[in-house]
């Protein structure tokens, strides 16, 4: 090879070189600074609040794989994905009922079973011959919703750092069958059966941060539903999004894009920990 040749080819070598170099730094730096950003977006904060339904447990799976059960033994045959969405689609009205002093303070459980029995009393899904016994079991099938599959363990990261707590508009009895049946590792169980108000009331995000001992701007709102994110951070909360795109049936179009606001996002549990160094 060409003496000249072989100089233009160690030049381009070590342009080639320093340019990948350049563009490695930019990327430490860019990460850095955005580790930095992060840092402060989080700085302060001491305890996680978490929303329950949807976000840490599959709601529709749980209780499609219940409704499956239940009509194998009792020759039940209905669409159980429909029957989940249409309980689940009565869950904000029959809130926005107490909400709006419509109904005085009603426990989600109670809730629950006014729903399921309007959907009994329809007959479109075959429910009529179950026995008071066998409702109330039914009924509790929100007691014993699954975890999403990086719940536990992303949980079980976080806690080394920040204490968790549950704040759900599920009743706290719900919560707690909840977490024993799921092994969910939560430090707190806070409700909004402890405010007297279901979210996104302010009254109930300000009643945890207070049970907490904490400043509002030391706890953190991890939510999978952007309203429920938006509410908290209205009294200060820092927030955290988790979306779960498959939370909900296939044909329902939701927007998961994070609002440029939201302090962290993650695609998981696992992800959000990760995020924040855990």
């Amino acid at each position: 090879m060409p003496e000249q040749t072989r100089r233009l080819n160690r030049r381009a070598f070590f342009a080639a070189s320093s340019m990948s170099l350049a563009g490695m730094a930019l990327r430490t730096e860019t990460s850095a600074a955005g580790a930095q950003t992060l840092s402060a977006r989080v700085q302060g904060v001491r305890a996680m609040t978490f929303d329950v339904f949807g976000t840490v447990v599959d709601w529709r799976s749980s209780i499609i794989a219940e409704g499956q059960a239940l009509g194998a033994r009792k020759g039940i045959d209905a669409d159980w994905a429909k029957f989940a969405d249409r309980w689940r689609a009565g869950y904000r009205p029959a809130m926005g009922r107490v909400r709006s002093g419509e109904l005085g303070w009603t426990k989600i459980d109670d809730l629950h079973r006014i729903i399921l029995d309007g959907l009994v009393e329809g007959e479109e899904f075959g429910l009529s011959g179950l026995s008071e016994a066998e409702l109330d079991d039914l009924n509790r099938v929100w007691h014993r919703l699954r975890p999403w599959p990086d719940t536990v363990a992303g949980l079980t990261r976080l806690r080394k750092r920040y204490t968790l707590a549950t704040l759900s508009n599920g009743n706290v009895a719900l919560l707690v069958n909840m977490a024993k049946n799921a092994g969910l590792p939560w430090d707190a169980v806070l409700s909004a059966e402890l405010a007297g108000h279901y979210k996104p009331d302010r009254e109930v995000y300000l009643k945890a941060a207070d049970l907490l001992g904490l400043e509002p701007s030391q706890v953190m709102m991890v939510a999978a539903h952007k309203g429920d994110l938006r509410a908290s951070a209205k009294v200060g909360f820092r927030t955290g999004y988790v979306p779960r795109p498959t939370e909900f049936a296939p044909d329902v179009e939701r927007d998961l894009t994070p609002d440029p606001d939201f302090d962290v996002v993650g695609t998981d549990f696992n992800d959000f920990a990760r995020k924040l160094g855990l």
